[in-house]
Order: structure tokens, then sequence, then C-alpha cells
């Protein structure tokens, strides 16, 4: 991500009802924020707990919140409350730097017990 993003960082656990709303919802909502205006990438994952992690990067906080007061996500926040979420948090982060690595093949290695880095 570039210096001087935009992170909102959110945890989510869902309650387990109406999983096909919910997944349908999720993917509307992904197909929009990948066409917003200052949108970067986004990534997620399952923790441990079974929690999701979802991270979204923006080029500015006006494109976050362009984002979070979008109408259409402003239905799918309201009916994921009343719907689909356990909880949830969300954070927002400035991104002070960013750097990355690839290796030339650009394939990766895992660590081998007793190997040094």
């Amino acid at each position: 991500m570039h210096d001087g993003s935009v992170a909102i960082i959110i945890t989510q656990r869902l309650n387990g009802h109406d999983l096909t709303g919910y997944e349908r919802m999720n993917r509307r909502m992904v197909e929009l924020v990948e066409r917003q205006p200052g949108y970067l990438g986004r990534t997620s994952g399952v923790r441990a707990d079974g929690s999701e992690l979802v991270v979204i990067y923006f080029a500015d906080e006006e494109s976050l919140l362009a984002w979070k007061n979008l109408p259409e996500h402003l239905v799918a926040q309201r009916l994921g409350q009343e719907r689909w979420y356990a909880e949830y948090e969300v954070r927002i982060a400035h991104v002070a730097r960013s750097y990355a690595f690839t290796s030339p093949d650009g394939e990766r290695s895992s660590r081998k017990e007793g190997s040094h880095g």
C-alpha cells in the first residue's frame, strides 16, 4: 500500500443466521468497494477463533468516508447489525510506511527447522 493511505480494519463474527443472504450481500459490497474512487485493495482471512479479519485500503480518509456513506453500503451496515453479525469491531489506521518483498522466482518458501533468517 502507499505511504499515507488509510486502512479500515474490521474484525467480525457472524451469528450463523441467513448465511446465504450474508454471502450475497458481501459479494455485492466487494464489487462496490472495488469500483470506489480511492480504493487500493483488500485482504481478509479467518482467525484461529473463527472470526474474520478484513483490511481494506483507501488512498485517503475522504475516499474511506465516501465508501462508508455510500447509500447501498449504509443499507448493508444496517442489515449486518440486524441479521448477520454477532459482533464486529472497526479500526481506522493511517499507513506510515509500507514495504514488501518478492523472491526473484516469485515463489514463497517455508522456513525449515533450524534455519536462520
